[in-house]
């Protein structure tokens, strides 16, 4: 299974997604994948074909200012959570998106979530992997580092930083190949660590985590929280309250997984995310 690598003008935002398509026709919503900080669509790169094989049209987009998006500056682009709604939003029309099931991962992946809950009748489902979901959720010092005046302007431009960050968010060793693709757009122009900096001290994350946390408790649509247990960053206990208030809620923990699941354990992310998304809704 082929997964394609495309680009897309969206008013003045160029889009890079990466999409898997399956064979023959499909009843099956499509699959809207997001990624978090400072990843891109590359990390689903094994999930894409394994819900392509299932019947599942797959779309995993990189985030404007990340990967091979656009990256503009910040005067043009604000980089703040409702920017990148508005500019989802534009995708998603763009793309003739308009019923799939989501799947989120990490910070920045909340702003989907923030999607979901303001377009409900679009989302057939929701997938959250390690994902700031309550205000007790707070930036990592690796990542809130990153947003520093001066420090977060140097460590921004080192593309060694994804290594670092992919690597300490579970303690798995990322292969040089995979990397060198995660790196490029640093290496590139210096417009990816700008980027980066911005969406990090724009985050917002109090604001958009109260937000959360008020609108799943009137949630109606199925929902799964796929968690990595080795989470340095977003603690296991917050995840399992969060889903355990919500009645219709399922709960996997993914064990000796870390913040990035599907970079760390691919497989045992497929082996919960495709049960989900196949089962009929009652």
């Amino acid at each position: 299974m082929v997964t394609d690598e495309r680009w897309i003008e969206v008013g003045n935002l160029t889009w890079f997604y990466r999409e898997a398509k399956p064979l023959g026709k499909t009843d099956r919503s499509p699959v809207l994948l997001l990624h978090g900080i400072p990843a891109q669509s590359y990390s689903w790169r094994k999930i894409l074909p394994a819900l392509a094989h299932q019947g599942f049209r797959s779309i995993a987009p990189d985030w404007i200012g990340s990967g091979f998006s656009a990256q503009p500056d910040r005067r043009d682009f604000a980089y703040t959570p409702e920017a990148f709604l508005q500019a989802l939003e534009a995708f998603l029309q763009a793309m003739a998106l308009e019923h799939f099931s989501l799947v989120v991962q990490g910070f920045l992946g909340s702003v989907g979530l923030q999607y979901a809950l303001r377009h409900p009748e679009q989302i057939d489902r929701v997938a959250i992997l390690n994902t700031p979901l309550t205000t007790a959720a707070k930036l990592p010092w690796k990542l809130r580092q990153l947003g520093l005046p001066l420090v977060g302007d140097m460590m921004t431009q080192d593309p060694l930083l994804v290594d670092r960050t992919l690597e300490g968010g579970g303690g798995y060793r990322v292969e040089d190949a995979d990397l060198d693709v995660y790196r490029r757009p640093f290496l590139r122009s210096s417009d990816a660590g700008r980027a980066l900096l911005a969406t990090i001290q724009k985050l917002q994350l109090q604001q958009v985590t109260a937000e959360l946390e008020a609108g799943f408790q009137q949630w109606h649509r199925p929902l799964l929280v796929a968690w990595g247990n080795r989470d340095p960053w977003l603690p296991l206990e917050m995840a399992k309250q969060f889903t355990d208030s919500l009645p219709e809620a399922e709960w996997v923990e993914l064990e000796e997984v870390g913040h990035y699941p599907q970079e760390d354990w691919h497989e045992k992310v497929s082996d919960a995310l495709l049960p989900f998304l196949r089962r009929a809704l009652v």
